[in-house]
């Protein structure tokens, strides 16, 4: 683990000093060294939207669980049917998208 053992100090007006706590407060950044340290570094923070990242995440466990099912179903009966080809191959497409849209979405930003 890294320590920070170096400080620096920064003068600010009360102004400036909204304006960085407001920043920080679109952010959900609650720790003012982390983001003096990302502005100071990177000269930018971002905040990402994961509820797509969750949604993907949902209907890769959803068609984990199906083809689990699935798997089963042919071990004990010998068979897997059509339909459940159908509806697991529907739902990979599904995440299919939703990863397409996601990582166009990251390539946006700056």
């Amino acid at each position: 683990m890294q320590r920070y053992t170096n400080r620096i100090t920064v003068r600010l007006t009360d102004d400036e000093l909204q304006r960085m706590k407001f920043k920080m407060d679109e952010l959900e950044i609650s720790s003012m060294s982390a983001y003096m340290r990302k502005m100071i570094l990177d000269g930018y923070c971002v905040k990402i939207d994961t509820k797509d990242l969750n949604e993907l995440v949902y209907l890769l466990r959803m068609c984990s669980n199906n083809l689990n099912q699935y798997a089963k179903k042919a071990n004990g009966l010998g068979v897997v049917y059509q339909q459940d080809i159908k509806e697991l191959q529907k739902r990979l497409d599904e995440i299919w998208n939703g990863t397409r849209d996601i990582m166009q979405k990251f390539a946006a930003i700056d």
